[in-house]
């Protein structure tokens, strides 16, 4: 969601792996992350289903375990890796099996995947780190596939948030983008995540993917949603209060709802093994 200080910027100040408060936070509330949050394209799950040549599947940040059960039901068997304990908690109570840990940090325990997966959730990992982890634990022929949901609210949404964003948290090192459309911000992300493949090695062609998509946002619902997200997370809950204030009273302005066109963008690369 690149209209909201949540996502990678393609150039921050620091990376987003850094932002260790942020990358943390988003267990501060797991049960409205997984009521709000959006799902995954079925042709999501089914591109990744036919990437993969078996079964066994590690999901790296799963947080709450939405995309797990997602590929659970479609016939993974999926262990997840998650650093908030709460997050990992909350998958648990799901029926998805988690292991709490930094993925740069995790142990294999001589364990290997045939696919790797990472939903809205890379940016927050090294690099360098995690393609090589990835790489270790992978069987030859098995894939690896990063993927982030790509959308914007109304302008007029869009513009009221970033005005108050700015004002109540004028310090934030997750800065609002602008300039650049919220597309262009992750194709550009994707090309750093393909060339950290192609310079790691034993990885082949890296695949982009799109899946275009709509969803419709009550206000309730959309005010729901914006907490959940990592630049909001840490907020005071003065300064979130009156963020979320005067973004209701902008959709207010525009109908009390909005129908938003979304894409979810994925990279796909196979692992053929060590160089």
């Amino acid at each position: 969601m690149p209209t909201l200080p949540s996502e990678p910027n393609p150039r921050p100040a620091r990376q987003s792996h850094q932002l260790r408060q942020a990358a943390e936070s988003f267990g501060v509330d797991a049960a409205r992350y997984d009521r709000a949050r959006p799902r995954y394209p079925n042709e999501l799950i089914a591109a990744v289903l036919a990437a993969s040549p078996g079964r066994e599947m590690l999901d790296v940040g799963c947080g709450t375990g939405i995309e797990a059960r997602q590929f659970r039901d479609a016939g993974f068997a999926v262990l997840g890796v998650e650093p908030d304990a709460r997050m990992a908690a909350f998958a648990r109570q799901t029926g998805i099996e988690v292991e709490v840990a930094k993925f740069e940090d995790w142990d294999p325990a001589g364990r290997n995947f045939d696919a790797v997966v990472a939903g809205q959730s890379w940016h927050w990992v090294d690099p360098v780190a995690g393609v090589a982890n990835a790489a270790r634990v992978l069987r030859p022929g098995g894939s690896l596939t990063l993927f982030w949901h790509v959308f914007e609210a109304p302008r007029e949404v869009n513009e009221r948030f970033a005005e108050v964003y700015r004002r109540v948290a004028p310090g934030s090192p997750l800065q609002v983008p602008s300039g650049r459309s919220a597309l262009e911000l992750y194709q550009a992300g994707m090309d750093k995540v393909a060339e950290t493949l192609r310079a790691t090695g034993g990885f082949g062609r890296p695949e982009r993917w799109r899946f275009d998509w709509e969803q419709h946002y009550t206000r309730e619902q959309w005010l729901d949603l914006l907490p959940t997200t990592g630049g909001l997370t840490w907020l005071a809950e003065d300064k979130l209060a009156e963020l979320l204030a005067e973004v209701g009273a902008a959709i207010d302005r525009i109908g009390g709802g909005f129908t938003m066109a979304s894409t979810t963008v994925a990279i796909s690369a196979p692992y053929k093994g060590n160089p």
